[in-house]
């Protein structure tokens, strides 16, 4: 954990990537404290979580994740971008997910599993800060999801 409000190291940052990892979102605290004081900064910097990274996103903004009764885990599970409605075949490992009826007003879903309909990704409607539940980097279509990357980088 790093504390992004102290910021002991002195480390100038222009934007946040939120990994990936295992387990209960819940049992970051610090990490999710973090977060929020990087959601409160203004002007805002860029924020892109992918995997573990989009359950300490969602809950850093105030929404709630909960445990899975089986997960979400192989190379070809189906996402659907709820802006265009486009269907991706995903890579991912996951045994929590997002309650999408708890995001905050600014918040709103961004991806959305087409087999168990949870969610698969947030977006804040105003500032850059966005995340998705599977695994862009492991090129599940080989290329599909790559832009979630180009997105990021263009805002910072």
């Amino acid at each position: 954990d790093y504390d992004l409000e102290a910021n002991p190291s002195n480390i100038h940052w222009d934007g946040l990537f939120l990994s990936n990892g295992p387990g209960d979102p819940s049992m970051v605290p610090q990490t999710i404290k973090s977060i929020q004081y990087a959601l409160g900064l203004e002007p805002p910097r860029p924020i892109f979580g992918i995997c573990l990274g989009n359950q300490l996103l969602s809950l850093a903004a105030g929404a709630s994740t909960y445990k899975m009764k089986y997960g979400n885990r192989g190379m070809n599970q189906p996402c659907i971008d709820l802006r265009t409605g486009r269907c991706y075949i995903t890579p991912q490992n996951h045994g929590f997910a997002v309650d999408s009826n708890s995001l905050p007003k600014a918040w709103k879903p961004l991806f959305m599993n087409a087999n168990d309909l949870t969610n698969e990704g947030i977006i804040h409607t105003q500032k850059p800060f966005f995340s998705v539940q599977f695994h862009p980097e492991a090129s599940g279509g080989p290329l599909d999801t790559a832009f979630l990357f180009d997105k990021f980088v263009g805002h910072v």
